[in-house]
């Protein structure tokens, strides 16, 4: 099993079986997480359990957008795993992980509206949105 935690030790979450892991550099995850982008490990919802804390879960859901929420831990304010049923997954957020997932980013999405700032060069795929079907 892989661990994860907030800041203040208050939320406790595990998984296994971590099917992907993409980078995103949409504005509104720059925003979200205060970085060039969000590292997110995408989870089969059967993989995955809160081990302590659910109850100190908040969540914002952004009312414009169709998939972006956060969900963070209402003492510290660290992000915290968001669960998606309409794609069947659990959003991990990577810096949230205590354990080494045993899985690596494999490319970029939404790379066209990367901050001006940023500079991708891992070598991994960039999309300009999502990757193709």
């Amino acid at each position: 099993m892989i661990g994860g935690s907030c800041l203040c030790g208050g939320v406790n979450f595990e998984f296994s079986e971590a099917r992907e892991f993409r980078n995103c550099h949409c504005s509104r995850c720059r925003k979200a997480k205060g970085s060039a982008f969000a590292a997110n490990i995408f989870v089969k919802p059967g993989n995955f359990c809160w081990t302590r804390g659910e109850e100190l879960l908040t969540s914002y859901r952004l009312p414009s957008a169709q998939r972006f929420g956060n969900v963070f831990c209402k003492v510290c304010g660290s992000p915290m795993p968001r669960i998606l049923p309409q794609i069947d997954s659990v959003v991990v957020p990577a810096g949230a992980l205590d354990d080494d997932p045993k899985i690596r980013a494999t490319h970029h999405i939404f790379a066209g509206s990367k901050a001006p700032w940023d500079t991708i060069s891992d070598g991994l795929p960039e999309y300009d949105a999502y990757p193709p079907s």
